[in-house]
């Protein structure tokens, strides 16, 4: 579920749409969560669905840790890519601003989190040489996503988080106790999709 503060807006012919903030969303604040309607399509599922159907699931979907694909029922699925994202993922199957996002701003995510099955082309940013987000790049940028992660969850008990009665009961207690700095941050590096491994145990 995304963050009721945003909407979809058209961007441009090359770009297509996008999701903008109409208020004020500061550091700290839950953008997106996983939740009851979102679509979790297992591998097998996928692979037998026409071409066709095939390609808008590779299109608006992200891959969860055991390699199930999440399709947004909401506007999520429209979340641009960015180099410099102000939505960063977390161990816990939610997003959070890592930067204050002011009204009429565009939410962004890093598509290197999204545990891509190819590369993915993207457009040229002001000073990012880089125009492509490959499937391993996950593994080089986990740490940087912790850092600012970590350090927007400082910000987490001070802001209003109209999302957070939907965190999975699995995760509650271990985000209270990290946003009142009593636990250490899990890693992102919980919601990658290891192939290898799944090939060895297969």
């Amino acid at each position: 579920m995304i963050h009721p503060d945003t909407e979809l807006r058209f961007v441009n012919e090359t770009i297509g749409y996008g999701v903008f903030a109409t208020k004020f969303i500061p550091k700290g604040t839950m953008t997106w969560v996983l939740d009851e309607l979102d679509w979790q399509l297992h591998e097998t599922y996928v692979m037998s669905l026409d071409r066709l159907q095939q390609k808008h699931v590779f299109k608006y979907t992200f891959r969860d840790r055991q390699g199930k694909y999440i399709l947004c029922w909401d506007i999520a699925k429209y979340i641009n890519h960015s180099f410099k994202a102000n939505c960063i993922s977390t161990a816990y199957d939610f997003e959070i601003a890592v930067a204050d996002i002011y009204p009429g701003e565009e939410l962004t995510y890093d598509y290197a989190c999204c545990n891509l099955d190819e590369p993915f082309e993207c457009l040229p940013e002001p000073g990012i040489t880089k125009t492509k987000v490959m499937p391993e790049d996950f593994l080089l940028l986990y740490p940087e996503w912790d850092r600012k992660a970590a350090e927007a969850m400082k910000c987490f008990a001070r802001v209003e988080q109209p999302l957070k009665g939907f965190i999975a009961s699995q995760y509650v207690d271990k985000v209270n106790a990290v946003a009142a700095g009593k636990e250490v941050l899990d890693s992102v590096l919980n919601c990658y999709y290891d192939r290898q491994r799944k090939l060895v145990s297969a």
